[in-house]
């Protein structure tokens, strides 16, 4: 693995890392809050000139973004000023032919070259987040070859990238039309989404959120042409879909696209507008709204994204002879960042050192009974809560701290007292 070093990083704390449903650098949760950057028609890798890139990441870090997504893998010194101004760079592997890929061994391994070449130019910069392994494949590819062998080869593409840079992440940017594509590998499932109205997007990403299990979700694109639309319009849209990503549990937003100067498939794009700044980089209204709206490393998410009300929540956690983990799961529920809520482990007659471990978290609840069977200790339990009732398996309870505003959120609009399991 290559070593590098950056005189003067901004960037703080280690490389990133996947915790449950949420990324981490270090003991801090990491929310991804990004915007695509380029193609351009200047430079070798279409990534502009270092003056250019310079003057960029300075307007992107001071309004609070801290990935750039790129479309090619960038230079040594792209990824050296990235980590001089504190951002991250999440690079896309182009494919460069994709026609019956999975028939011809010659674009095979053209394809796993691309993406092992990409990792190792990229290995261990403290700038580089991850690698997208690729971007949208076409439907019909996917429907002629079947989900399973489509899996199959990208999951073998994420073992090159974790060959090459063990401390990358690896994702496949998909979308919508092949939203059952879910490469078992991935670090975090991400989609390109453009869904322009509020209730379809909260319905879309909680459907999202249900296909994305117990990995982070992210939104790989996601923007609005002002040409069309109009910077008020843009503005609006944005602001909204930050609060929905936030309140939603998402683990972070990529926003298309940086500016609009856009170059692609041989050509300058000039009758689409999605930047946040014009090509002459002055900001956009969007742009002046969205700083005031990212998450700093001192800001709370409760209170950055403020609910409607606060539900007072009971977590319940069952354990039988779980002394192996129910420290860490204590621990871990320590964490959670919510005003309102009440630890209760319920002891279904354990024989190991679970109370010796209760006995030293004097907040927690602790119910203890005889031996029954599974579902007694949620219903002994039902009896006893002050608030709205999550009850947790330990091994799920570990992950609650990471979440705690998305699942409050769904008691806020939800009448149910009990959800069971639910990661």
């Amino acid at each position: 693995m290559s070593s590098f070093s950056v005189h003067g990083s901004g960037l703080q704390g280690s490389r990133i890392e996947v915790r449950g449903k949420f990324l981490f650098s270090g003991e801090n949760k990491f929310f991804i809050q990004g915007v695509t950057y380029g193609p351009f028609r200047d430079g070798d890798d279409h990534l502009g000139t270092p003056e250019k890139a310079r003057r960029d990441f300075g307007l992107v870090a001071a309004a609070g973004f801290n990935v750039l997504r790129v479309y090619h893998p960038p230079p040594r010194w792209f990824l050296d000023l990235a980590a001089e101004h504190g951002l991250r760079v999440m690079v896309t592997v182009p494919w460069q032919r994709r026609v019956l890929f999975l028939d011809d061994g010659a674009v095979r391994r053209e394809i796993r070259a691309s993406v092992r070449r990409a990792a190792k130019q990229g290995s261990g910069h403290p700038a580089v987040l991850g690698y997208y392994i690729d971007n949208e494949i076409p439907p019909d590819l996917v429907r002629w070859y079947g989900p399973q062998r489509v899996e199959g080869f990208l999951d073998s593409l994420v073992r090159i990238v974790k060959d090459e840079d063990p401390g990358a992440l690896a994702a496949y940017a998909n979308f919508p039309p092949t939203e059952y594509l879910l490469p078992k590998e991935t670090d975090f499932l991400s989609y390109n989404v453009y869904l322009h109205r509020g209730p379809d997007l909260r319905a879309y990403l909680s459907r999202l959120q249900n296909l994305a299990e117990g990995r982070p979700l992210v939104l790989g694109e996601f923007g609005m042409d002002t040409l069309r639309h109009g910077q008020e319009e843009q503005a609006a849209l944005l602001d909204l879909h930050w609060d929905e990503v936030f309140r939603g549990g998402l683990a972070g937003t990529i926003l298309f696209s940086w500016t609009d100067e856009w170059f692609t498939d041989g050509i300058d794009v000039e009758d689409w507008a999605f930047g946040l700044v014009q090509k002459d980089r002055q900001p956009k209204l969007a742009y002046r709204n969205l700083a005031q709206k990212t998450l700093g490393p001192k800001d709370r998410l409760v209170e950055k994204f403020p609910l409607p009300r606060v539900p007072k929540v009971s977590v319940v956690v069952c354990s039988y002879n779980g002394a192996a983990t129910l420290r860490g799961c204590l621990e871990a529920l320590q964490k959670v960042d919510y005003p309102d809520f009440e630890v209760i482990l319920v002891d279904d007659g354990s024989k190991d050192s679970t109370q010796s471990i209760v006995a030293e978290f004097p907040l927690v609840k602790n119910i203890l009974q005889p031996t029954a069977d599974c579902p007694l200790p949620g219903t002994w339990a039902c009896r006893r809560p002050r608030g709205k009732l999550l009850r947790t398996p330990i091994r799920t309870a570990c992950r609650i701290p990471t979440g705690s505003i998305f699942w409050s959120r769904r008691f806020c609009t939800h009448p149910m007292r009990r959800w069971a399991d639910p990661i």
